[in-house]
């Protein structure tokens, strides 16, 4: 008897430590006070930097390239002359044609000069034959005479027009000419390449005095006005992102962030990744820039204004939902959140009111089940 009197007691102690040292620990929880309040909704992403357009430089003739020393990474202006290329006779045949041109020039200049004279002779021949007329008609002179002043005058006259005719033919040769010193000139002002744009030479394709084929490129550069960063974007998250959303960038080469926006959506995903390709442009270009080198990006697609913020961590999926578990007299409710928008440390929702507890998700503890009743730990 005695025994079973001190084996009670020893029972009841026993049971009592292992309610709370082990159920009251299972049960007890930490909950948060969810708060209202506004909330920045980003959308991160990896990029690498790239550009618009790549600018491939060439020469629509072949030869043997002339004074090129530019070199990758060099910025020249709108104009700068990259290289020349050997034109060959090209320059002898533009020399032999303003010779001849000249040489054209000089005939005409003495051709107007014969026409003038025998305009001249045509008109003293002319008077002539009118004066022999009326004394033919009076028969002062004799027919044989007549015939004679009229022949003198008709062959003045066709001596002008002969010389027109010539100084005509001479100025269709002039024409041709220099439409042929026009081509000349111009193919060999392509022999001269000059740089169509502002801009940074990113790839140099040839050397010096080296020999070229025609069309071949010389060199690729980039108008820093085109270099943006080109991103791919999980589409399930991409729906929110539109033209003109800000962004921060932050490229691997400096710690420093930079500026940007969403510049252009590609309206076509990767067929591969299932991602939506967007691309950013700088608000100020980073100098210098490296094409290819990869980047993080934070992309800002709204402001969410008084709404419940619920940190990322509370949230929970029972019964193949996502919610979060509330604290009510004592017990656990599981509260359903179907429409949710999430940011990088919180989600929004309309259907919580703000001011209800929030279970902490413990995996030591106890799983939670619907109407648990539960023990508080502390509210953080």
């Amino acid at each position: 008897m005695k025994k079973l009197l001190l084996i009670i007691p020893l029972l009841l102690l026993i049971t009592l430590l292992l309610y709370q040292k082990v159920f009251i620990p299972k049960h007890t929880f930490q909950t948060l006070t969810l708060q209202r309040g506004d909330m920045k909704r980003t959308i991160h992403g990896i990029g690498y930097m790239g550009a618009k357009d790549h600018y491939k430089i060439g020469s629509i003739y072949g030869g043997v390239v002339q004074d090129f020393s530019l070199n990758e990474g060099d910025f020249i202006t709108k104009g700068t002359p990259i290289t020349t290329i050997d034109s060959v006779d090209l320059e002898d045949k533009i020399t032999e044609l303003n010779a001849t041109l000249a040489k054209l020039q000089t005939d005409r200049a003495s051709l107007q000069i014969d026409r003038e004279s025998a305009r001249i002779a045509a008109h003293y021949q002319a008077l002539l034959f009118h004066k022999n007329t009326l004394l033919y008609q009076k028969k002062a002179i004799s027919t044989l005479s007549f015939e004679n002043f009229k022949t003198n005058s008709l062959i003045a006259s066709l001596k002008v027009k002969s010389l027109a005719f010539k100084l005509t033919s001479l100025q269709h040769q002039e024409e041709q000419l220099q439409a042929s010193l026009s081509g000349l000139t111009k193919r060999l002002a392509r022999y001269r390449i000059l740089s169509p744009i502002d801009g940074y030479i990113t790839k140099k394709l040839i050397s010096n005095h080296q020999t070229i084929l025609p069309n071949q490129t010389l060199l690729e550069m980039v108008n820093p006005k085109d270099v943006w960063l080109e991103a791919s974007i999980d589409t399930r998250i991409s729906g929110a992102i539109k033209i003109g959303d800000r962004a921060t960038i932050q490229l691997r080469s400096t710690p420093t962030p930079y500026q940007g926006y969403v510049s252009h959506i590609k309206p076509i995903n990767n067929r591969v990744t299932n991602e939506r390709e967007v691309t950013l442009s700088f608000k100020t270009l980073p100098t210098p820039f490296y094409l290819e080198e990869q980047a993080t990006l934070t992309i800002e697609v709204q402001t969410l204004s008084d709404i419940v913020k619920i940190p990322n961590h509370l949230l929970v999926a029972y019964n193949r939902q996502q919610g979060v578990w509330i604290y009510q007299e004592g017990h656990v409710h599981f509260k359903p959140l179907r429409e949710l928008t999430h940011g990088e440390a919180f989600s929004a929702t309309t259907l919580l009111q703000g001011g209800e507890r929030v279970v902490i998700p413990d995996s030591t503890k106890k799983t939670l089940v619907e109407g648990l009743a539960i023990y508080l730990e502390r509210d953080q």
